[in-house]
This record gives C-alpha cells, sequence and structure tokens, in this order.
C-alpha cells in the first residue's frame, strides 16, 4: 500500500499533471463565460433578429416528449465560439515557436558565419595544401 500511495504522490507531482489539472479548471471556467455569452448575449439577439424567438424555449412535442432543439442549437454555437478561440490560441501560440524557431536558426547562422582565429588559420592551411598538390 505504500508503493501505491508513493507512485501516486510521484504521479500527481509531476509537472504535466499539474498542468492539465490547471488546464481543465481555466478551461471550466472558460466555458462558462462562453456559455453566458452565448446565452445572454449572442441567441437573444439571433432571436430579435429571426423574429423575436426565445431559442431556450423552443421545442417540438412529439407523442408526449418535447424536444428541446432550442437548447441544442445554443450547445452548437457555445461548442463553435470554443473551438474558434482554441484555434485562435493553438494557432497564436504555433506562430510564437515559429518565430522563436526562426530566432534560434539565426543564432545559429551567425554563429557558423563568425569563425574563431584557430578555425580561419586550418582553412588557410588546407587551401595551401590543396595548392601545393
Amino acid at each position: 500500500m505504500k508503493d501505491f500511495l508513493k507512485e501516486f504522490k510521484e504521479f500527481i507531482s509531476r509537472g504535466n499533471v499539474l498542468d492539465m489539472a490547471v488546464g481543465v479548471i481555466i478551461g471550466s471556467a472558460f466555458g462558462k463565460i462562453v456559455s453566458s455569452l452565448v446565452d445572454n448575449i449572442f441567441m437573444p439577439i439571433v432571436g430579435m433578429i429571426i423574429g423575436g424567438h426565445d431559442f431556450s424555449r423552443l421545442s417540438i412535442d412529439f407523442k408526449g416528449a418535447s424536444i428541446g432543439y432550442g437548447l441544442f442549437l445554443q450547445n452548437v454555437v457555445d461548442f463553435l465560439i470554443v473551438a474558434f478561440c482554441i484555434f485562435v490560441f493553438i494557432k497564436a501560440i504555433n506562430k510564437l515557436q515559429n518565430m522563436k524557431k526562426k530566432e534560434e536558426t539565426k543564432e545559429e547562422t551567425r554563429a557558423e558565419a563568425v569563425k574563431s582565429d584557430e578555425v580561419v588559420l586550418l582553412e588557410e592551411i588546407r587551401d595551401l595544401l590543396k595548392k601545393q598538390k
């Protein structure tokens, strides 16, 4: 049992698990914000545009069952907004990573371009030996 608890403690202490936990918590809070945005701002505006409908109350009665397709539409809009935000966020991160890689490549190129005195001397010796042959 002690080994199990020790292994669990190591698992929890890893940076990736903690980062993931923070991501889940922030993602949950972000989801609530997006849901509120859709429910309280976007959908009422869309409802006014299409004739004053409240999407949360849109439903079809079918053999005694009420099918609430309005809530489904709101959830689809929620999903699209979250997916768009994640897309923009990942695109920005990828752009920053590419910029960092380009800077590192430039630094490596500069480091290669600036040759030490020893390298210059060895290249001159090499060239002289080629001429002698």
